[in-house]
């Protein structure tokens, strides 16, 4: 058997990411919310000049899905959702370290009543989130208020990966990696709640192209499929920050009526839909620099 090529954790290659981490986590422990906002959207607007391959990505999805913008109007998203980014990693450290008495008064909630209708049907709820940049703080402020599962992708720094990890099994009832359905199936015969989000770009024979903003995107059909197999209420849930120190509205949406339809793809535009209007609450802080529009088959990639 030939050993393993993966250096252990503690290389001399991955003592940059732990030493990223231990001021991560200094921080998380000294600094107040409002000295994150300012110091990450410090942080962010250093990554717009730097990240000049990310810009461009941001820059095209925010042209294609927000034409009734200006070029004005879309630069100023672009430099806000950088700035977003840079918050996200400190947010990021608040959510693995941070104090429940630091993060629980962030909290603004609406609609966690159909949360547990949806449980009262006895078949687990899908809970449909979408990748806003806050997404791991604002996992943690959900978890405060009702217990769930999140399907989540691997990252491919194995320290982060571990760190990932471990606080996600913390947090979480459950963290199950992408692509496990079976663990999916499982924790919804359970009548637990299940959190994932199908709104990155996928190929293969369980996707589709479905309109995202109007443009098509090679989208999961996972929604569909397990709600069909499963039974499974299916609702939207999701958070995003407010202006200035308010903290972060969570969202909670009415489920998805006759769901799912007659058709996946039909289905699958549904959840595209229905996940574009809850960006449009906090356009900045969506996921643009992620390529959105690639693995369109036959479809040009815009980037």
């Amino acid at each position: 058997m030939e050993a393993s090529t993966t250096p252990p954790l503690h290389a001399p290659r991955h003592w940059p990411t732990w030493l990223g981490l231990a001021l991560l986590w200094c921080f998380s422990r000294v600094a107040s919310y409002p000295l994150a906002l300012a110091v990450g959207r410090r942080i962010g607007r250093l990554g717009y000049r730097a990240a000049v391959r990310r810009r461009r990505i941001a820059r095209t999805n925010i042209a294609l899905c927000l034409p009734e913008l200006n070029a004005e109007a879309q630069e100023k998203v672009v430099r806000e959702h950088f700035e977003a980014i840079g918050i996200s990693l400190l947010m990021t450290g608040f959510s693995w370290w941070g104090s429940d008495e630091k993060l629980k008064p962030l909290a603004q909630t609406e609609g966690f009543q159909y949360l547990e209708q949806g449980l009262e049907a006895g078949r687990g709820v899908l809970l449909v989130g979408m990748h806003f940049v806050d997404l791991d703080l604002i996992g943690r402020l959900l978890g405060h208020l009702h217990p769930f599962a999140v399907m989540y992708r691997q990252h491919e720094n194995p320290v982060i990966e571990w760190a990932f990890r471990r606080n996600r099994e913390r947090r979480f009832s459950q963290a199950i990696p992408r692509g496990d359905v079976r663990a999916v199936l499982r924790a919804l015969r359970q009548n637990r709640i299940v959190w994932l989000a199908p709104d990155q770009a996928m190929k293969g024979k369980h996707s589709v192209l479905a309109p995202f903003f109007g443009v098509p995107a090679a989208t999961s059909t996972i929604i569909s499929r397990i709600a069909g197999v499963s039974g499974a209420t299916v609702m939207l849930g999701y958070g995003y920050r407010l202006p200035g120190s308010e903290g972060y509205r969570l969202v909670v949406r009415p489920p998805l009526e006759d769901f799912p339809g007659e058709s996946v793809s039909e289905d699958t535009a549904r959840v595209n839909l229905a996940i574009e209007a809850a960006v449009r609450q906090a356009p900045a802080q969506y996921l643009w620099a992620h390529r959105r529009f690639k693995k369109r088959k036959l479809l040009p990639d815009p980037y």
